[in-house]
């Protein structure tokens, strides 16, 4: 009897370590497809794509999803094309949120992104209402927004940020998110 549970608990933690992965390669994949779409397959001339393929060697994607993800983003596996969408919204207490979607149905997107934002204490932002208080830079790891002016959290609002945080953390078509917490 003891085996049978050992070999359940076993099933349930390889499959929820499995379904992480699985977020994990889609984001990463979707990372790929992209900067292949805007800058070309030649990882040489794109910078974009070549720091895409590193991300995606970083938690050791299949050599075959990384090329089949660079051809969806040139046109030859081309079923359903991603976007890239960024979305300004407010959380707990008022804290500026910038949203980087990338989706192949911008409805969906910005429905979970809604909802989730609503259910923890959010709501989504006219387009330049967040924006103006980040600066864009271009890091090693990508396009990063930072904040000129942040917001002081107590305990409690920090508590429900993270718990959005979260929340946007699972959806699937959520690539990144930027605040401006203190």
């Amino acid at each position: 009897m003891s085996g049978h549970s050992k070999w359940h608990s076993i099933k349930h933690q390889k499959a929820a370590a499995d379904s992480k992965r699985g977020a994990i390669f889609t984001r990463v994949s979707r990372n790929i497809t992209i900067a292949a779409r805007d800058a070309g397959s030649d990882p040489q001339t794109n910078a974009k794509l070549r720091l895409a393929i590193e991300q995606a060697r970083a938690v050791n994607m299949p050599k075959e999803n990384i090329e089949r993800a660079i051809k969806r983003g040139t046109g030859e596996g081309a079923e359903n094309q991603l976007k890239e969408e960024i979305y300004e919204a407010y959380g707990p207490n008022g804290v500026g949120i910038i949203i980087k979607a990338i989706t192949d149905n911008t409805n969906r997107a910005v429905s979970d992104i809604r909802h989730a934002l609503s259910k923890h204490g959010g709501t989504l932002g006219e387009s330049g209402s967040v924006m103006w208080n980040f600066n864009r830079e271009t890091e090693k790891e990508g396009i990063k927004y930072i904040p000129k002016t942040t917001i002081q959290l107590d305990e409690n609002a920090k508590n429900k940020l993270q718990t959005l945080k979260n929340a946007l953390d699972e959806l699937e078509d959520v690539n990144d998110y930027f605040t401006n917490e203190a």
